[in-house]
């Protein structure tokens, strides 16, 4: 992993004119790579199989592949695992990959996804999502939408989710820490690894309960679909935010930085709310262009509370102290912690992403009469991507693009 992972490879993939902003994150759980591909995010971990070669058509879920792998190795694996036992549980593939894109943007317009931030990962939306269709096998795509906001806006957490596989169930082990439990659909059948708190579950079961009385009445005059992925207005929302502010000396370490930094955000958010109480960790990435250095800052909504300047100081302390001590081999690179009101947001920081910069989103019925014709990733050749645009849709679709 140290060489032929993280190096190797990564010498590799930068060579590569589609592959950008790449960087290492060496010391979690689950060891990866994270780099954008053709403007695509990319998730690349690593798990080492005990095999003198390993075949082009592996097959993950054979357990043949994956006797004595290491700990590490075994979660790398687990969400690849997850994602091939949930296209095998799905009644309609098309129908489910429709909805997670829908879920996903959702989710993104609405500042609820992101793992390190305590969000939603894709791993939690892709089973939310299967969990819908299985729910709902000859429903079309309008329907299933309207069917997850329902669903998960009356859900009684923790009541975890758990797809049906025709087994019987067994009344194993239950989660009882995490906040939202979510069971990954494969042998051995743990749970999703999630940073939900008591923040982020709030705001994650506000958005659900929005959308549920966004979409409980779809055939009303008034109703769009363009409401459901309005961006969350944070100044709006906030009066104040606590600031994040990374930097390095150089652009090619600051992703590093910025990679393990996020990866502590989980103390960061629970040492916030042990002073001030609720918080909104924004999880877009910004750029202060006039800071003389490669940076990267975060801005997390705040509501009137117990915190000021010298609380802030404090956590700033005991976030910088977890990050020390985590065994970053990187140079490090700056980190600062402060408090302003919205007033003060800079110009750069353009938290109101609402319609005034950004295309709506694109939503319309298909016309299932009229032949379509399928389109393939270009790089997985068997995976579906969508139907091509004719006429007025293609139009559209480049305009949107």
């Amino acid at each position: 992993m140290a060489d032929d992972f993280f190096i190797v490879l990564r010498n590799m993939l930068e060579s590569r004119p589609e592959v950008s902003e790449i960087h290492c994150v060496k010391d979690a759980k689950v060891p990866l790579m994270r780099f954008k591909f053709d403007g695509i995010s990319v998730d690349l971990p690593y798990a080492q199989l005990k095999l003198l070669y390993v075949p082009e058509n592996l097959n993950v879920l054979n357990p043949y592949f994956l006797r004595n792998i290491d700990e590490t190795s075994w979660k790398s694996l687990s969400g690849v695992r997850a994602n091939e036992c949930i296209l095998q549980l799905v009644p309609n593939v098309e129908n489910f990959q429709s909805i997670l894109r829908c879920i996903k943007l959702w989710a993104k317009r609405r500042g609820v996804y992101g793992n390190l931030f305590g969000y939603f990962g894709g791993v939690h939306l892709a089973i939310l999502a299967a969990f819908v269709c299985q729910k709902n096998p000859h429903a079309n795509l309008n329907v299933l939408m309207s069917s997850f906001f329902k669903t998960f806006s009356g859900w009684p957490w923790p009541t975890p989710i758990v797809l049906e596989d025709g087994r019987l169930p067994t009344g194993g082990t239950r989660e009882t820490r995490a906040l939202m439990p979510i069971q990954l659909p494969c042998s051995p059948y743990g749970y999703c690894h999630s940073n939900i708190t008591k923040s982020t579950f709030y705001r994650i079961t506000t958005e659900l309960t929005l959308g549920h009385a966004l979409t409980r009445d779809l055939l009303r005059l008034d109703f769009d679909w363009n409401d459901i992925f309005e961006p969350f207005c944070y100044s709006k929302k906030y009066s104040r935010f606590i600031k994040i502010y990374l930097s390095s000396s150089n652009q090619d370490e600051l992703g590093d930085w910025v990679g393990w930094v996020k990866s502590r955000f989980r103390f960061l958010l629970a040492k916030v709310e042990e002073v001030q109480g609720l918080c909104d960790p924004n999880p877009t990435e910004f750029i202060a262009p006039d800071a003389g250095e490669p940076n990267v800052v975060f801005f997390w909504g705040v509501q009137p509370g117990r915190i000021n300047f010298s609380d802030i100081d404090v956590v700033e302390d005991d976030f910088t102290q977890n990050i020390n001590n985590g065994g970053y081999q990187g140079p490090p690179g700056k980190m600062n912690l402060s408090v302003i009101p919205t007033s003060q947001l800079p110009g750069y920081a353009q938290l109101d992403t609402g319609s005034r910069n950004r295309t709506k989103a694109c939503w319309r019925m298909f016309n299932y009469h009229q032949p379509r014709v399928p389109v393939f990733s270009q790089h997985l050749p068997l995976y579906f991507v969508g139907y091509a645009a004719t006429g007025k849709d293609a139009k559209r679709l480049d305009a949107w693009s």
